[in-house]
């Protein structure tokens, strides 16, 4: 009996989101010890992951039969006004695909469910069913089904109309019953086995049997069982849950046919079944769209046409050189039939450009003269030696991949376009997975762990985008310590390891768009969340791809919102039009901003080690921008200094005029493909494309592939009056630097965006910083920061203003004068807890009455529905209201009364219930109003200042620091701005404000894979990153607490553009005077020595007794004469003592021993 073998047709993966808990990869590895050789996929109204279970099975030698478990509505699919949940409203069905039409008929039925019936879940109905019946099998479902459903109630004759139905739609030899048998939880699951039996025998119908498999060992229940409650958000002991049979696992064939050994032809038709599904889907086919010419030509006839207008335009002369480029391109792209494609992107480009909507290619399509003289990217591939054979290969049957950067604020506009033009666009899935951390959580929270203790759990799993939870046990001491010693941990962390990296839910890719010109549902499943109106495919973006459909990547750049915003605001402020596209790339003013480091804002150009790289390299043309932008990555980073030298300088010389000539631009470094690529064809004979194919196989290690080419390589070398010695150097050279390599065309691009921003930051530094304000309104740390750039550019940010904030951050010029230095004023919308909404509100009934006079007038005249209390009290908070009169505390404290006075007034206004008042309203003197309100004193100035922090993410009024300001000077050995200023490795000790904590991973080292932590330690004078090793953080970690004021002693360490301090020890601000004054050294000039001084200090010592030594260093005309004072004179180094002695002999003559 067991030599028949059994296949399973009820299957649901992963992709049965937090309901299946099968990966691919295992399902097939235990086919195979089960001595399986094919199986189904049946996902819950989802086809997400069958490209996927097709590959991978045919590949573990595995058939697969594709299907889903449908959900069938109770009537038409359109009806969403039934009561009840689900159950009421969707039966299940499986329907399995027999051949090509059966698969695409699955791919039409699970988009309706998603697009037309989605109720609860996503529902086709017998209508549509009929009409995409042909070439599929359908068997009855779980106890869900409608069949086993009517049974369930007893009604055998709705049972039967049922399966009537089904065989009337499907045909008698593609309908099946289907049969299970569970472990019974309770005596309450119905058991409808042999109904069932019966039912098939009375009608004549075939007779299946299936397990309805949700995991694949039986050992795998207790994580099942919580997946499911994380999916219901339920705690596992909650009996209302929902509960699976434990053993609805992927069964042997022995066990299924012992348990069915009653109807041994219901598991023979398992076999059957899938002898009759034969699905074969070409993924070597492409299904790109056809753009339609308005004149009627041909695409190719209408591309070369707008090619050659865009060479004349931008090149005036069209050189041979030209020709033969445009020449070469076109025939490569027009002979693998994508003229269309380019067409497609140089019209919604082009659409873009008319409605001032800043875009652009990147990454290898820049190197395209194509793309170039059609507007799709601005950089001329000729001059900077981009190459066509970067992006596109004769040899290569893959779609082309031109990404477009497009102004965020306009993104959703040129997808609009799209749709309406071409009819067939989607915008792409993504699924999200049990990340390490996220997965404690989870099984955390439905194993009812207190939420303090998840939280200490999860926070245990190291920062790194890598971690599992076997690698996180291995590496944290205190989680391998709660997992051995603690029950309950190890529970959460056994199930965890079971859970970990299964799809829990899906989401819209950020820029990913595909585009058809027939029916999407031909080629892919489409899927619509619920709540939302996007259509979006069901496979992610390399299934897409896979299937042969034309992906484009609609990344919304924030950096090219903050251009096009910059320049609207010179237009407005200024009257002064840019044309970025025209500016001087070889302006110093700009370059200087580059050789200086001042590049916070900058695209691509911020960071601190980018920072120091440009700082030490100075650069002076956009060359240098685009080497920077590739050689600041690992790998190629060790390539920095020669590059560095050789600019300013240093020899170098290369064994061929050939490399030279390549290689000048970069000073003899093989910074981009585009330059291996060159050598490669021009020393060693090898054509560009094939070039391109040896650096892919030198980076990913094919060594057959390497080995052809370096013979071939080295006989093209020889060729060229090279030795074979030299050749292999070369050759060795290559295998090298090709893996460093960088994309050139990426890089150019992204180098003319940088210097684009560079440009208006040096010109037009106001405005510049405005609109990156604005963008960055969502991250407070990014605000923090770049208001703190203004500060350095001596740009006041002044505080929000109910009278003068707009929306998002604003310049202005004091009474209008533009000559005079800007300032800029905080945008209402980045105070947190003031949304968009509201902020339209308040600026709309700013419009209409000129100037808010009161808080009182101002709750008379805005719509309080979208102004509530919460806005109101975030912005009396950021001090927004507080030019009307009264403090913040009584605006705080009387907010009620001045909303309810608001509100009925407006109500009167409504009704037409105008009072005495009301009338006379134009001779209110609303600048009383503020007497109204209640008697309150300020708020502390500490609670004042935490509040500011809590809305805004910094402090407007004054910085807490600031009362700290003398301990933090005495006690500190130097400040972070003569940090900033000084060099070379040194012991100091700073004082400042713990912000911005993160923790690492330690890479190297005795401690590799530790915990570390990086903080900024921020003073009056500025900020300095704070480095704390494991065994540091392990001794001081305590300290590192938000706002907590600290003494750090370390070394300074300048390897970096800006100094950092490697921690050594933290101290307490209360523990100072105890840590950092061991003693006191004052210095005398001998001349200036009275016996008056000598009184005077013995005085402020005798007021300030204690333990610490005065020590007195005299200056003479002979040296220096070192003198204790006896112990009578030991003081307690206070900050008082401090100041009177610095007064008397001077701040440079006062010195603490740390």
């Amino acid at each position: 009996m067991s030599e028949k073998g059994f296949t399973h047709l009820h299957l649901h993966s992963q992709y049965s989101l937090l309901d299946g808990a099968i990966p691919f990869g295992r399902l097939f590895d235990r086919c195979k010890k089960l001595g399986m050789d094919s199986v189904a996929l049946t996902d819950h109204g989802n086809m997400f992951g069958v490209i996927e279970f097709y590959t991978k099975a045919r590949a573990a030698e595995i058939k697969p039969i594709i299907g889903i478990e449908a959900y069938i509505a109770p009537g038409s699919r359109f009806d969403k006004t039934g009561g009840g949940g689900v159950k009421e409203n969707a039966y299940h069905l499986i329907l399995l695909a027999e051949n090509l039409t059966g698969y695409r008929n699955l791919l039409k039925l699970s988009s309706i469910g998603f697009l037309e019936g989605f109720y609860y879940r996503p529902r086709i109905d017998k209508e549509v069913l009929a009409e995409h019946s042909e070439g599929l099998i359908c068997t009855t479902a779980c106890i869900a089904g409608e069949v086993p459903t009517a049974l369930v109630h007893g009604d055998r004759k709705a049972a039967r109309e049922a399966a009537e139905s089904f065989v009337k739609i499907f045909g008698p030899d593609h309908f099946f019953l289907e049969i299970q048998h569970h472990e019974s939880l309770d005596d309450t699951t119905p058991d409808v086995r042999q109904p069932m039996i019966d039912l098939a025998n009375e009608m004549g119908i075939g007779l299946v049997v299936t397990n309805d498999v949700h995991f694949l060992d039986a050992e795998d229940y207790e994580a099942h069982n919580a997946l499911c409650c994380i999916s219901t958000g339920k705690l596992i002991t909650d009996p209302s849950r929902l509960v699976y049979p434990p053993d609805v696992y992927l069964k042997s064939p022995d066990e299924m046919r012992r348990m069915f050994r009653d109807v041994p032809e219901a598991c023979d038709n398992t076999l059957a079944i899938a002898a009759r599904c034969n699905v074969e889907i070409d993924l070597s086919a492409r299904h790109a769209p056809v753009y339609t010419p308005a004149d009627k030509s041909t695409p190719e006839e209408c591309l070369t046409r707008l090619v050659m207008q865009g060479a004349k335009r931008l090149y005036g002369t069209i050189t041979p050189e030209i020709q033969e480029r445009i020449d070469r391109e076109l025939t490569v792209i027009k002979g693998k039939g994508f003229a269309s494609y380019f067409l497609i992107v140089w019209d919604f480009c082009n659409f873009a450009r008319e409605n001032n909507i800043p875009v652009g290619a990147r990454g290898s399509a820049v190197g395209t003269i194509v793309g170039y003289c059609l507007g799709i990217c601005d950089v001329d591939p000729i001059q900077y030696d981009l190459l066509f054979e970067r992006f596109m290969d004769p040899a290569r049957n893959e779609m082309p991949d031109i990404d477009i950067d497009i102004c965020q604020d306009g993104r959703a506009r040129v997808l609009e376009y799209v749709r309406q033009k071409y009819g067939q666009i989607a915008q792409i899935i993504t699924f999200g997975t049990m990340k390490a951390k996220a997965v404690i959580r989870d099984v955390c929270r439905v194993l009812d762990v207190p939420l303090a203790e998840a939280d200490r759990l999860a926070k245990l799993v190291p920062n790194d985008l890598k971690i599992t939870l076997d690698k996180a046990l291995e590496i944290e001491p205190e989680l391998k310590q709660a997992y051995e010693q603690d029950e309950r941990t190890h529970k959460v962390i056994d199930i965890g390891r079971k859970l970990e990296g299964l799809t829990r839910h899906a989401s819209v890719h950020a820029c990913g768009v595909v585009i058809a010109d027939e029916p999407l549902t031909s080629f892919l499943p489409l899927y619509k969340a619920s709540g939302s109106d996007d259509i979006i495919t069901q496979f992610e973006g390399p299934t897409v791809e896979k299937v042969g459909l034309l992906k484009m990547d609609f990344l919304g750049l924030k950096t090219l919102s903050v251009l096009a915003r910059a320049r609207d605001l010179i237009k407005d402020l200024h009257g002064v039009e840019i044309d970025l596209e025209k500016i001087d790339i070889k302006d110093p003013k700009t370059f200087a901003v580059f050789a200086a480091g001042k590049t916070k804002g900058v695209f691509q150009f911020e960071s601190g080690g980018m920072q120091d790289l440009l700082m030490k390299m100075k650069p002076d043309r956009i060359e240098d921008l685009i080497a920077a932008n590739a050689l600041y990555r690992p790998g190629p980073m060790i390539l920095i200094p020669d590059y560095i030298d050789r600019k300013h300088g240093a020899k170098w010389t290369l064994p061929h005029p050939i490399m030279t000539e390549v290689l000048q631009e970069t000073y003899g470094i093989m910074t981009y493909q585009e330059q291996v690529m060159r050598i490669c064809n021009r020393l060693g004979d090898i054509p560009l494309r094939e070039a391109y194919t040896l650096i892919k196989a030198i980076s990913k290690k094919k060594l057959a592939v390497i080995a052809k080419e370096k013979e071939r390589f080295i006989a093209g070398c020889v060729g060229k009056g090279l030795s074979k010695d030299q050749a292999v150097q070369i050759f060795e050279l290559i295998e090298r630097f090709a893996g460093y390599g960088f994309n050139k065309s990426h890089s150019t691009r992204y180098a003319f965006v940088a210097y684009q921003t560079a440009y208006l930051k040096a010109h037009w530094p106001v405005e510049f910083m405005a609109a990156l304000l604005t963008y960055e309104m969502d991250s407070t740390d990014k605000i923090v920061e770049y208001i703190a750039e203004c500060q350095t550019m001596g740009i006041e940010v002044l505080a929000p203003d109910i009278n003068e904030s707009g929306v998002d951050f604003t310049p202005l010029y004091k009474d209008g004068d533009k000559q005079r230095k800007g300032v800029i004023r905080f945008g209402l919308a980045a105070v947190k807890g003031v949304g968009g909404r509201a902020v339209e509100q308040i600026i709309e009934a700013r419009k209409k009455i000129g100037r808010f006079k009161s808080l009182f007038h101002f709750c008379e005249n805005v719509d309080l529905r979208a102004v509530n209390k919460q806005v109101l009290e975030a912005l009396i908070k950021a001090g927004a209201f507080d030019r009307l009169g009264g403090n913040r505390h009584q605006m705080m404290v009387g907010l009620e009364k001045a909303m309810e006075t608001g509100a009925s007034l407006q109500s009167d206004k409504v009704k037409g219930q105008m009072n005495f008042f009301g009338q006379m309203s134009g001779q209110i003197d609303y600048a009383e109003d503020h007497k109204c309100l209640p008697d309150v004193a300020p708020w502390p100035e500490p609670q004042m200042l935490a509040f500011e922090k809590q809305v805004l993410g910094f402090y407007v009024t004054s910085n807490p620091l600031s009362h700290h300001a003398e301990e933090i000077a005495d006690y500190s050995s130097m400040n972070t701005a003569q940090l900033a200023q000084s060099s070379g490795e040194k012991q100091v000790v700073i004082g400042g404000m713990v912000t911005r904590i993160r923790h690492n991973i330690t890479k190297n080292g005795r401690n590799a894979g530790a915990k570390m932590a990086v903080f900024v330690l921020e003073d009056l004078q500025g900020t300095a990153e704070v480095v704390l090793f494991p065994d540091t953080l392990n001794q001081f970690g305590s300290l590192l607490v938000p706002d907590t004021v600290v003494f750090v002693r370390g070394k300074t360490d300048y390897r970096r553009e800006k100094p950092n301090i490697i921690a050594s020890e933290l101290i307490p601000l209360e523990r100072a005077r105890e840590k950092l004054a061991r003693g006191v050294k004052i210095r005398l000039d001998a001349r200036e020595v009275t016996q008056e001084k000598i009184v005077h200090i013995r005085s402020i010592c005798q007021r300030h007794k204690g333990d610490r030594p005065l020590s007195v260093v005299v200056r003479t005309g002979k040296g220096k004469v070192y003198a204790t004072a006896d112990r009578a004179l030991c003081v307690n180094p206070d900050v008082e003592f401090c100041r009177q002695m610095k007064q008397l002999v001077g701040d440079e003559n006062f010195a603490l021993a740390k």
